[in-house]
């Protein structure tokens, strides 16, 4: 079973799943994309409008989000065939979720991003960014705000430091690292590599949080250095090798008719799938044939042929596309 990765380095997000691939001990391959719009790897061969990276394929299966990038994987690669979990039940598979996107991802990335030293980006990419994020991106506003921004994630480092402090190794008290762990190293990391930063990644003020962030850089690297790299495609052989494999049954994600009517959409309609937040003006659209209360599944046409597309249910809407046809 095939696993496609399309990233770019720049993107922290595509770090994160770098990430969780090596710590699950998931082989994979890569496809190097712009971080600008155009895709046409995307866009084109797949038919997949949705902007944000990195996204994933798993055979014909192609999983938007990396908060379902991580469940699919837990579902298609389980622990029972040598691939360790990070959401393990013991410690609240629910709860882990829930912290690593409404928190890690909805309160603590916000503010790293305007660290970014936005007022020495391209135009170009500025023009990218504003699409993508639905307004104008005021730079000198950014840069006034750096301060503030600063403190706001001083802030969190603390409570990082508090929830270390009964001497756990991981942040929900795993044996091995979880989600969560992920979820916020991944953050402090970028962050880490933006200019003067340096005083709040200060190991005499968060000397737990250092030691932790510490910890688990070296064991992915660990893990890294066990496994082979992941071999680089072309957007047409990662394209090709995708609409030419085998996809998951339907009936693992299957048809939530009571979730299907509240949101007033029926099976095989077509549909446009968005996020609610920043991309929302580039919707996917294609045929609904699967519906949980976590997944929603669209039959998808590119130029290269059918795959199958997932989104999360949360944080994404699906509306019923009136007339359209595929």
């Amino acid at each position: 079973m095939s696993v496609i990765l399309y990233r770019y380095d720049s993107s922290p997000f595509s770090h994160k799943i770098d990430n969780v691939l090596a710590l699950r001990r998931i082989k994979y391959e890569k496809v190097d994309i712009s971080p600008m719009l155009p895709r046409p790897e995307i866009t084109d061969q797949l038919g997949i409008v949705y902007r944000r990276i990195p996204i994933l394929a798993i055979g014909n299966d192609v999983y938007c989000d990396t908060s379902l990038i991580v469940s699919a994987l837990e579902r298609r690669f389980p622990t029972s065939n040598g691939h360790p979990t990070l959401l393990p039940e013991s410690a609240g598979a629910g709860v882990i979720k829930a912290f690593s996107k409404y928190y890690a991802e909805s309160a603590l990335f916000p503010p790293a991003t305007n660290l970014i030293p936005w007022d020495k980006l391209p135009a170009a990419f500025l023009k990218d960014r504003s699409e993508f994020a639905g307004s104008p991106i005021n730079t000198k506003a950014l840069a006034a705000n750096v301060p503030n921004a600063q403190s706001v994630i001083s802030s969190h480092l603390l409570l990082i430091e508090q929830q270390l402090s009964d001497s756990r190794q991981w942040l929900f008290n795993t044996v091995t690292p979880s989600l969560a762990d992920v979820s916020v190293h991944f953050i402090f990391n970028w962050a880490r590599s933006f200019k003067g930063t340096e005083q709040l990644f200060d190991a005499s003020r968060i000397p737990l949080t250092m030691q932790w962030l510490d910890r688990l850089s070296a064991q992915i690297k660990k893990e890294r250095k066990s496994q082979s790299p992941p071999t680089k495609l072309s957007g047409t052989e990662a394209a090709n090798k995708i609409v030419s494999a085998a996809y998951e049954p339907y009936n693992v994600v299957g048809f939530d008719a009571t979730e299907a009517s509240r949101l007033c959409v029926s099976l095989e309609d077509t549909v446009q799938v968005a996020p609610e937040d920043t991309g929302r003006n580039f919707p996917t659209i294609g045929k609904l044939v699967a519906l949980s209360r976590e997944e929603i599944t669209l039959e998808v046409k590119g130029s290269a042929g059918l795959v199958r597309c997932h989104f999360p249910r949360l944080g994404f809407s699906i509306r019923r596309v009136p007339g359209s046809k595929l």
